[in-house]
């Protein structure tokens, strides 16, 4: 036999090998015997090509046909697909602790390696970091003491509109919210504004940036062997051109507060507290450099992009619903009295507001899917076997929409929260589950007040000032409400209006 015939056969041999091999020693794992309902999967990629572009919108009509708890094969790894708020009670209450973890991400682990609270794996230093955000940042006694900056950053806003209203020119409230909420993280985390420098405007355009890629995903996570491919589409360069932009904008920020300019008087802003914590703790859990710039970009990637995104989706109901403007607007005129402005001390009284905004969470989450989470341990899931290392997605834009929940589920109706003069029938803050724009459990997000009260603040005070209409003549109805792409879903198209001011008795 020549030597090219040995050549071509050897991989032969060696196939023949492996199966006898694996037929005369089977695997020690036991089986899992009752799995969740899959749809048809492909060799090698699995259900991978079932995605799409919008995946909230794809599993949703993927649950639809196999049910709401389902589960995908992401390549070699398993996905359970969470579309009911009784099974979301499961993962996030019942059963928290063994999903409490996070699957590992690619895109995470180059933006300062998991340190942050969103993507570090669960443990100690997890329930360290998270402790220490919650506890200097957002409390309740912490929210409520930044009153004034959000009131003082509305007021600024609201200016800012008032002056397109006299010059008849189009805004884009998008951008708009977009400042503010930008402006009041900066206030209360970094002790100052930094939106109206480059650095500023250069680091917004980072976090969007990010947003897009951490909504996408890294084929090499679920299909090892093609780990080349994020070299050959960008993403690799990508990442860490992103990480190097962020890292500019706050290692800037730190030596500027190294050097004493970010403590006002004798009030310490975020940034301060963990610089001394960094320095005062040895051993144990202390913060390192890499943990402080990641738990400030978690305040802003967290406190920024869904809180105005969460604004301009209501905007853009309430402009398309002339007949939920105008009652809210009656609403808020009665509250105000002689006055044009509501104050977060009258916001217990704007009912009708809280209503809106609730349905906009339901219409709109800003995290369609919820970040994922990771099964540590087997389990027994109602009558199916979950195994250790499987992925799960809570689908709350399906939940939002499930028909059997909610009656009319496509149509923006507030009016359904207010039935039986009972507001609090679902309540996000309460462990109920019809309604988790914010998650639940251990990794629920713990800056959801905090950002509700930025939100109903904004609302009250813009439709309460303005009336709104749309550039070029086109009809309300017709406002083009498609989503974008990204972990948060933005609007496609931004959200230009003209502003009028509204006239007040």
């Amino acid at each position: 036999m020549d030597d090219v015939s040995k050549i071509l056969l050897l991989p032969l041999f060696l196939f023949t090998i492996f199966v006898i091999v694996k037929r005369k020693w089977p695997t020690s794992e036991k089986p899992i015997k009752n799995l969740p309902p899959s749809p048809p999967k492909l060799p090698i990629i699995g259900n991978l090509h079932q995605l799409g572009f919008r995946p909230h919108k794809t599993l949703h009509s993927l649950s639809r046909k196999h049910g709401p708890l389902m589960l995908l094969h992401l390549g070699s790894v398993p996905l359970l697909v969470v579309s009911s708020p009784d099974l979301a009670k499961e993962i996030l209450k019942t059963h928290d602790p063994i999903f409490s973890n996070r699957p590992k991400s690619s895109v995470a682990r180059g933006i300062y390696d998991c340190k942050d609270i969103a993507f570090s794996p669960y443990g100690e230093y997890w329930r360290h970091v998270k402790s220490i955000c919650v506890n200097q940042l957002l409390s309740s006694r912490k929210v409520q003491s930044f009153q004034s900056v959000r009131e003082e950053e509305v007021s600024v806003m609201l200016e800012k509109i008032r002056q397109s209203c006299n010059e008849k020119r189009v805004i884009d409230l998008g951008e708009t919210f977009a400042s503010l909420t930008n402006d009041v993280i900066c206030r209360v985390a970094l002790g100052r504004k930094y939106s109206d420098g480059e650095g500023g405007r250069k680091f917004k355009d980072v976090l969007e940036r990010l947003g897009v890629l951490l909504g996408g995903f890294d084929v090499g996570e679920f299909v090892p062997w093609l780990f080349w491919v994020k070299y050959v589409n960008g993403m690799k360069s990508q990442v860490r051109r992103i990480a190097e932009d962020l890292d500019e904008f706050l290692e800037f920020v730190v030596k500027e507060h190294l050097n004493g300019g970010g403590i006002r008087g004798e009030e310490k802003d975020f940034v301060d507290v963990l610089l001394d914590i960094r320095r005062n703790e040895e051993g144990g859990f202390g913060l390192d450099d890499i943990s402080v710039k990641a738990l400030i970009l978690d305040m802003f990637a967290a406190g920024t992009d869904t809180t105005y995104t969460l604004i301009e989706w209501t905007l853009s109901e309430l402009i398309r619903n002339k007949n939920t403007m105008a009652k809210l607007k009656h609403e808020l005129k009665n509250i105000a009295g002689p006055a044009s402005t509501i104050t977060e001390d009258n916001l217990h009284k704007c009912h009708y507001l809280k209503a809106v905004v609730k349905e906009t969470l339901r219409l709109h989450p800003p995290l369609p899917l919820l970040v994922p989470r990771e099964s540590t341990k087997d389990v027994k899931l109602l009558s199916y076997d979950i195994s250790k290392g499987t992925r799960v997605v809570i689908n709350v834009w399906a939940i939002g929409r499930d028909p059997i929940l909610w009656e009319n589920p496509e149509k923006f109706y507030p009016e359904r929260f207010l039935r039986n003069n009972n507001l609090n029938s679902v309540d996000f803050f309460r462990g109920q589950f019809e309604l988790i724009p914010f998650g639940g459990g251990r990794r629920g997000c713990p800056g959801g007040a905090f950002a509700m009260g930025i939100v109903e603040l904004v609302l009250a005070n813009v439709v309460l000032n303005f009336e709104f209409e749309l550039p070029g003549g086109v009809r309300r109805e017709d406002l083009d409400m498609c989503e974008g792409d990204g972990l948060t879903i933005h609007r496609k198209f931004p959200l230009k209006v003209v502003a009028s001011c509204e006239s007040l008795p």
